[in-house]
């Protein structure tokens, strides 16, 4: 694997496998909490518009030029990041990464084209209010970090989504898509020499270095919450606030945390507890999503009504459990040993592999290997997650959000 930087100050990351498919992915360190200045859900707009038309290509070529290749183009937008990414074969690969570059550097906005794509987001968003499950956590997060640019929704509002104009999309393009906050990446069986001709191509945009957003800390809250919805299922999240992506040592404690307490395997806790032992819920889960100065933990569940104040007894008593008796060496190596085989899985896929390269150049400014990740994850010690779940799930920690 190489990493380095080239000239304008762009990262990249390629590493070589043995696939005829290539992917490639442009990481921009600018996300829904850059957005002081501009309209709620202009991050997100722009990853929706930059398909629209550049100086060279119309937003009709740029759907069909990869798709013309048996390729395929997507983007998405976080809190933090967004991200435009490929995936074609290896062939094909440079024709990939020019494309990628040029919608970063030279997107036009076309008026026309923004109010049409204003339709489908508005869509988006009262799509969003059609699945309770996604909205209820969009809503916890919100009320968590009230105040804090991490609390901007996504989406942003349909009355700020309609505002958006041709001239702001390219004033935060200009102000946020620098060199100094993008990375590329490739994972491709491509000798690397040639990759790295594919990378150093110089960038035709704005080389003014930005300082990332200055923000004030969160100010903790605690809320125990219910919204009457009218819906046959009872969604709730239970969370709060937990260790940033610099904490090393708590965060990977913490991952492990959450994969032990509801991850995808049905043998996780609550897992067991409320679904395979009770069949109490349709469905549970715990997430730990990390930023820069916070992360947080969330515990997602769906149930019908009767169900619910059964369920919430059943996780107070395993959250104190866990924070009380921690885990024995028998448990904790198995959980490793799962969460282990877990990520190997997933950094098996191509895309996944690259994604994550580019959010590891972002963060840190190098990727680390698997063996590195997996020696993380084997240190942490049965005292260290007891403490981080101490930290975590204390009850002066977890508020929760209710949809009735």
């Amino acid at each position: 694997m190489i990493v380095g930087k080239t000239d304008e100050g762009m990262l990249y990351g390629i590493r070589r496998n043995c696939s005829a498919v290539a992917y490639c992915a442009l990481s921009i360190k600018c996300g829904t909490r850059d957005e002081e200045g501009f309209s709620s859900g202009i991050a997100h707009f722009t990853e929706h518009t930059i398909f629209k038309g550049t100086g060279h290509k119309s937003a009709a070529t740029i759907n069909s030029y990869l798709d013309r290749l048996g390729g395929e183009l997507n983007a998405f937008t976080t809190k933090e990041e967004i991200v435009i990414h490929a995936t074609v074969l290896k062939e094909d690969l440079s024709k990939a990464v020019s494309l990628l570059m040029e919608l970063a550097t030279e997107a036009t906005f076309p008026e026309k084209e923004i109010e049409i794509e204003k339709g489908v987001v508005l869509d988006e968003i009262a799509s969003y209010k059609d699945s309770p499950a996604d909205d209820v956590y969009d809503r916890f997060e919100e009320m968590l970090f009230a105040g804090h640019p991490l609390g901007r929704p996504i989406l942003g509002t349909p009355s700020s989504v309609r505002k958006i104009s041709s001239k702001e999309l390219l004033e935060f393009v200009k102000k946020n898509f620098t060199p100094d906050r993008m990375a590329l990446t490739i994972v491709a069986d491509i000798d690397e020499q040639k990759a790295l001709k594919l990378v150093k191509c110089p960038l035709q945009m704005n080389p003014e270095i930005r300082r990332d957003t200055e923000c004030t800390p969160v100010e903790r809250v605690h809320f125990d919450k219910t919204i009457d919805k009218r819906n046959h299922e009872v969604n709730a999240v239970i969370g709060g606030l937990a260790p940033s992506l610099y904490e090393e040592r708590e965060r990977i404690a913490a991952v492990l945390l959450a994969n032990i307490l509801a991850g995808p395997g049905s043998n996780s806790i609550l897992n067991r507890e409320l679904r395979e032992k009770r069949g109490l819920v349709y469905g549970v889960e715990s997430s730990y999503t990390q930023y820069k100065e916070y992360g947080i933990f969330a515990i997602n569940l769906g149930c019908d009504k009767s169900n619910l104040d059964k369920c919430l007894s059943i996780i107070q008593h395993e959250l104190t459990r866990i924070q009380e008796t921690g885990f024995t060496s028998g448990r904790l190596k198995a959980a490793k040993k799962q969460l282990i085989g877990q990520l190997a899985i997933g950094s098996a896929n191509g895309e996944s592999q690259c994604l994550a390269m580019g959010k590891s150049l972002l963060a840190f400014g190098t990727i680390s290997t698997d063996e590195e990740d997996r020696a993380k994850i084997e240190s942490v010690t049965a005292d260290e997650l007891q403490q981080v779940a101490k930290r975590i799930l204390a009850p002066e920690n977890l508020s929760k959000l209710v949809y009735l």
